[in-house]
């Protein structure tokens, strides 16, 4: 998946809701540390990645500074005042109380590991599930639950916005003719007012003045991509690939988008006729046991192979392409970066 400015400054607006004190950065990096020079002064989630992107990198074992978790606290609390005033029962639960995900000891194996278990993690593990908010511990799950069918509609709707689509769902793109306006897609409920109380309003708008930055870091990624020991590692671990037996793969990304493909035939998560796509976790629940069970041992087999690939001939050529190249472009961008850097850390 190509990097966008769009996709950067969404990165971005994620970094405001979960943003603590910048620490000043190492100099420039180096092919040793896990922060690349440019990752040093985005942020933790902030990761350029073999493939030709820049993604979020979600990681179940970092721990949220204590500024962190007073934000959490208080957009729990100005949830639960919201509700209140709506007619509703809501408990505010802290942060530490959340209980864990049951993948998150998975998000830290190292990347061989995980492959071996979990593949690519795109039909092995049931996100629907994963990322419920439907938790038998939390209080609120329970108020819910008690509630009729109808009122639990409007309990949704009260916490989520008019997009509810079920505890903690919001339906991102509904059906040609059935979905929301584009004002009521803005409305988050209780849970978005609670975020801008203690967030700001609009965090998004706040990107716009970063946009030259975010041009440049797109144009670094295509110049990354483009590079000649890139495009030489690239044709290595496509035969590495077909040598394993996976054969007709030419970007890196694509065992990936394979996996994702086949599962969207699977669940119907697909764009239609009218090129509209139900985005979001599906659900297995309605899916054949058996073609599930088949595509995720494809999807471990394909995963295990590209990982052992990647670590052959790919990965090592990348990352001091991309070292060498973020460093000259660290130095060329310092000013902006520092100024996106200490914007991150006042909010």
């Amino acid at each position: 998946m190509r990097t966008s400015r769009k996709a950067l400054a969404l990165v971005a607006v994620l970094a405001l809701a979960g943003c603590g004190n910048a620490k000043e950065p190492a100099a420039t990096g180096d092919q040793n540390s896990d922060k690349s020079p440019l990752a040093e002064y985005m942020g933790e989630g902030f990761s350029s990645s073999a493939g030709g992107g820049m993604r979020v990198a979600i990681r179940g074992g970092e721990q949220p500074t204590e500024a962190e978790l007073a934000k959490q606290r208080k957009v729990e609390d100005a949830t639960a005042a919201c509700m209140k005033a709506a007619g509703f029962e809501y408990v505010a639960v802290p942060p530490d109380a959340q209980p864990k995900s049951k993948f998150n000891d998975a998000f830290n194996l190292p990347a061989d590991k995980f492959a071996q278990q979990y593949g690519y993690g795109i039909s092995t593990i049931d996100w629907s599930k994963a990322m419920s908010g439907a938790d038998d511990t939390n209080p609120n799950t329970k108020i819910r639950n008690a509630l009729s069918p109808k009122a639990q509609k409007a309990y949704d709707v009260a916490l989520n916005g008019p997009n509810a689509n079920g505890p903690g769902a919001v339906v991102i793109a509904p059906k040609e003719g059935s979905g929301p306006t584009n004002n009521s897609s803005q409305n988050l409920g209780c849970r978005g007012k609670a975020a801008e109380e203690v967030y700001g309003k609009n965090p998004k708008a706040e990107m716009d003045k970063y946009e030259s930055l975010f041009k440049d870091i797109e144009a670094l990624m295509k110049r990354i991509e483009s590079d000649q020991r890139v495009v030489d590692a690239t044709s290595a671990w496509s035969d590495c690939l077909a040598d394993a037996g996976h054969s007709g793969f030419k970007k890196i990304d694509e065992p990936r988008q394979k996996v994702s493909e086949k599962l969207g035939q699977l669940t119907g998560n697909q764009p239609n006729s009218n090129g509209k796509v139900v985005k979001g976790p599906p659900s297995f629940d309605k899916v054949d046991a058996a073609k599930l069970a088949d595509l995720r041992k494809f999807e471990i087999a394909l995963a295990t192979d590209d990982q052992k690939c990647r670590a052959k001939v790919y990965d090592d050529a990348y990352k001091k392409v991309q070292y060498e190249l973020e460093k000259e472009f660290v130095t060329q961008h310092k000013a902006e970066l520092e100024a996106y850097r200490d914007g991150m850390a006042s909010r």
